[in-house]
């Protein structure tokens, strides 16, 4: 696309969050302010007074309620959103994750848009069928979709006809490694605000305490090493519906001095010194910024060995079966034989993988282009 007026584009996403490592906040530093004007849109909740603002030239809340984007009441959405597009005269627009996606299907057809980007976060996303019959039904050439790893990719053209090799692509997930290690807390400050001992060694995982995080195995794991392995411990940064059930489950297996739930933390990856060794024992993930994020303070990684997982640390760290206590005890127990010296080689490996495979500056410009028509 070639004009000297600035390409104005919408990003719209479903609930407010502009923290500087989301993506869709990397998509926004990677556009230039010379050459496009960028419009961040969400359907619902505004920033709260300690919140940061979106880096894009203008923001806008619709603030719109959880029961509106459903049944009747959508149709005022799709209006309000209607009168707001062809105000703007927006060239492209991305959507993040089905709801901003959906409501575009549907309204793309009204605008004289130049292209629709539909990213997607996450494997299974487009399992339900109704999902699946809005892609098939309302998209056409305007649309491209995204998958945020080749496993998300693919998961989408399998659960989506009319989605190809042309119209579906991965941009893997990245991150600004500069930020994330400026972010970082050292390893004894790091624990000292987790409440953690200098002397543990720590396998520690962040993310939502939820049933796909597999936290729950993790914590079984722990059974099968505490024995041998006294200093092992267990640390878990993140809140979520399962707390409860969680501290449950290591109250019943007498896992308290060796399991430690820290609750939420903002800006969580400020911790990731604290531990040893990063773990991932999710049962599904799209591609996890939290595991970019351990890699950005030097950590060796284990995680389960699923599609989304496996492609990232099968060359440099440790996978495990899927829901298996016992898998992930063993390379657990890998890492907990190494020496302090073979452990931080581990870690300068994970490093160097991160820099060769998940650039902020790849990612940025293979946005950059997609926006501008270009081909990737």
């Amino acid at each position: 696309m070639t004009s000297n007026k600035k390409l104005r584009v919408l990003q719209l996403q479903n609930n407010f969050s502009a923290n500087p490592s989301d993506l869709a906040e990397q998509i926004v530093l990677g556009l230039p302010v010379s050459q496009f004007e960028v419009t961040s849109a969400f359907l619902k909740r505004k920033p709260g007074p300690d919140e940061l603002p979106s880096a894009a030239s203008n923001s806008v809340y619709f603030e719109f309620k959880s029961s509106q984007l459903k049944g009747f009441q959508r149709y005022l959405v799709l209006f309000k959103l209607y009168k707001f597009c062809k105000q703007q005269q927006f060239d492209v627009v991305i959507c993040h994750r089905f709801k901003p996606t959906h409501l575009m299907l549907l309204l793309s057809r009204f605008l004289k848009v130049q292209r629709f980007i539909s990213v997607t976060h996450g494997i299974g996303d487009y399992d339900r069928s109704y999902r699946q019959r809005a892609v098939t039904k309302y998209m056409d050439d305007k649309w491209r979709f995204v998958g945020v790893s080749q496993s998300v990719r693919n998961d989408l053209i399998t659960h989506c006809k009319g989605l190809n090799e042309h119209n579906a692509l991965a941009i893997n997930n990245a991150i600004d490694i500069q930020r994330a290690q400026r972010v970082q807390l050292f390893r004894a400050e790091a624990r000292e605000l987790l409440g953690i001992d200098r002397n543990r060694f720590v396998f520690g995982t962040i993310g939502r305490l939820v049933e796909v995080k597999g936290q729950k195995y993790l914590i079984d794991a722990v059974s099968f090493l505490k024995d041998k392995y006294p200093s092992v411990q267990v640390v878990i940064i993140g809140g979520g519906r399962l707390e409860k059930s969680l501290q449950h489950q290591i109250d019943e297996a007498g896992l308290a001095a060796h399991v430690k739930l820290t609750g939420w933390r903002d800006d969580a990856l400020q911790y990731v010194k604290a531990f040893d060794v990063f773990a991932l024992p999710s049962l599904s993930e799209g591609m996890p910024i939290s595991l970019l994020e351990a890699m950005s303070g030097g950590l060796p990684t284990l995680g389960s060995d699923i599609p989304s997982i496996r492609p990232v640390i099968e060359s440099v760290g440790q996978l495990a079966e899927v829901k298996s206590a016992q898998a992930l005890a063993n390379a657990m127990e890998y890492y907990l034989q190494l020496t302090a010296e073979q452990l931080k080689t581990s870690g300068d490996r994970h490093f160097k993988y991160l820099c060769d495979h998940h650039s902020i500056e790849e990612y940025r410009s293979n946005y950059r282009r997609l926006i501008e028509f270009s081909s990737i």
